[in-house]
């Protein structure tokens, strides 16, 4: 008798186990998938103020959410080509700001998701991908703004986005930085005990769409990438529809591309040369 209440035991275990662990990832995904990083409105007039030449930019979307963005112009430029930028999934975008002054003759549009930055409401892919085509809209109509010379670029998370982007709208040309093919297969990749197929409501498929793409690509490709395995990378590069350039950061992670030498030297050359195609 007590061999089989030992039994009966390890069996209700093991049976909450396979069940209440997918539901409970099922459950908090958008906390494991979306780490926001709010700013509140004294944080948001301070970086205004160290960036006098940046401006906040306000869209209502569609649901009544409030939008924020970063506006970083070219003055006196109305040819100048225009990067939106997407970022990763915990990056509050302001500090690429720093970034984006060191790109002369570059204006930059840097996207806060919802739930980041100055931008209310909560993320998701659905979301996300509907505010970035909003975001494409609104940046034809800023000053100075050229629609037909837009680029997008998303970084890791924001890769999937941007790449959703290019499949709706007309982007000149896309950047992205330690991509993956699949938010799913990225997924997988760690959590190979789970049914993340079943599970996952935030997919980000770009392997989907990339073979239909034919804006040209750059790819930065972090050889030692902890976060999201330079194999999926590699799988979207390839599946790539239109030209496609891959830059492999040698000995870079997942967070320290902008130190490699090459990422912002071949980011700067391929908007130059976008610029005048």
């Amino acid at each position: 008798m007590i061999a089989e209440g030992l039994v009966a035991s390890a069996a209700k275990i093991v049976l909450a186990t396979v069940v209440g662990l997918p539901l409970l990832v099922w459950l908090a995904q958008e906390r494991l998938i979306f780490y926001q990083q709010p700013v509140v409105e004294a944080q948001r007039a301070a970086i205004e103020q160290r960036f006098p030449a940046t401006r906040s930019v306000i869209h209502s979307a569609a649901d009544g959410t409030r939008l924020h963005a970063w506006h970083l112009g070219v003055p006196g430029n109305a040819a100048a080509p225009l990067v939106i930028y997407f970022g990763g999934n915990a990056e509050e975008v302001s500090w690429m700001l720093e970034r984006a002054g060191e790109t002369p003759g570059v204006g930059w549009l840097l996207v806060d998701y919802r739930g980041y930055g100055s931008s209310g409401g909560s993320p998701s892919e659905k979301a996300l991908v509907i505010d970035a085509l909003a975001w494409f809209d609104r940046a034809g109509t800023l000053p100075g703004v050229d629609e037909s010379r837009i680029l997008a670029f998303g970084r890791s998370l924001g890769s999937g986005v941007a790449v959703q982007l290019a499949a709706q709208r007309a982007v000149r040309a896309i950047i992205l930085a330690t991509p993956y093919d699949s938010l799913a297969a990225v997924a997988r990749h760690y959590h190979w005990y789970l049914p993340v197929d079943w599970m996952l409501r935030h997919r980000f498929d770009s392997d989907r769409l990339a073979p239909g793409l034919k804006q040209p690509l750059l790819a930065l490709i972090a050889e030692r990438d902890e976060v999201i395995p330079p194999a999926q990378a590699e799988a979207l590069f390839k599946a790539w529809g239109g030209p496609k350039r891959r830059v492999l950061l040698t000995g870079a992670g997942h967070n320290s591309t902008d130190m490699h030498p090459l990422f912002w030297d071949a980011i700067r050359a391929f908007i130059n040369e976008q610029s005048k195609a």
